[in-house]
């Protein structure tokens, strides 16, 4: 298509969605244009699948944290996956399951965010970006239904509630906020039960970073498809915080001196911290 020709197709979309302008033009180039070509088989089994994310709300912002494990079946199928990503200035993006489609999902939301701001000359609300991208989940529909399910969780800074916050979603674009902390993939359950023993209000920065990385030691030691830090490897987590400066992703040297003290715990009490029985 000329230039001429897209501007003139543009025009007529008449959206500042480049998700909805694409769907309306050329909707080979989405995700959802996979469906399509799938059988009616389980359509999961062809792709890694990627887990386990947390992100826990503190008095300065919000932390997101993603193990680096992707799983085929019982193979580990990569050790170095980062699930966790920027989504623009002051938000952030991690996704379990589908690994191709997670990576297509954060990329293509990426561009929904930059286009918008260009477009309009500011930058959407954080309600509004979680909204965005439920819409977008909400078109993948026809793959999750045939297996090739993508679930982000979503995290940013607030500017008009002045602070950190956090959003959900399920496979038909139903958005939730989550207060205090939330995960998602198959090893969430065993990481929501550690954070619910550590967990605290008054956390600052670094006892989140902490928090979060006892939780994803605690779900890898019980979810094969989690993958705990490889110390032999210098694979550690990925972890980003949002505040009211713009998100900020935690230096791999800094990700691993946390590790090295929580490990140094570990020795002493395998299990990991207690909480008080009060």
């Amino acid at each position: 298509m000329s230039s001429v020709g897209l501007s003139a197709e543009y025009l007529k979309a008449g959206t500042s969605s480049f998700y909805e302008f694409a769907a309306a033009v050329a909707p080979h180039v989405l995700p959802t244009a996979r469906a399509r070509d799938l059988g009616s088989g389980d359509a999961g089994a062809l792709s890694p699948h990627g887990t386990t994310i947390i992100a826990a709300c503190f008095a300065g912002g919000v932390i997101l944290a993603g193990d680096r494990r992707a799983t085929a079946g019982p193979m580990i199928a990569q050790r170095e996956l980062e699930k966790v990503h920027p989504a623009d200035e002051f938000s952030m993006i991690g996704f379990a399951g589908s690994v191709g489609l997670g990576i297509d999902l954060v990329r293509l939301f990426q561009l929904e965010l930059e286009h918008y701001e260009k477009l309009e000359g500011s930058s959407l609300s954080l309600v509004g970006k979680a909204n965005r991208l439920a819409t977008m989940i909400r078109g993948n529909l026809p793959l999750a239904m045939q297996g090739l399910v993508a679930v982000p969780l979503f995290a940013g800074w607030d500017h008009a509630a002045g602070r950190g916050r956090i959003f959900s979603y399920d496979p038909t674009g139903g958005r939730y906020e989550e207060h205090e902390f939330h995960s998602i993939g198959s090893g969430s359950v065993f990481a929501r039960g550690s954070l619910k023993k550590l967990y605290r209000n008054d956390l600052d920065a670094a006892g989140a970073a902490t928090a979060v990385i006892q939780a994803l030691y605690d779900a890898a030691d019980d979810d094969s498809a989690t993958g705990g830090p490889d110390v032999a490897r210098r694979i550690y987590p990925v972890i980003m915080i949002a505040g009211p400066d713009g998100v900020e992703r935690v230096a791999q040297q800094g990700v691993a001196e946390l590790v090295g003290r929580m490990l140094a715990g570990r020795q002493e009490r395998p299990d990991g911290p207690g909480a008080p029985l009060s």
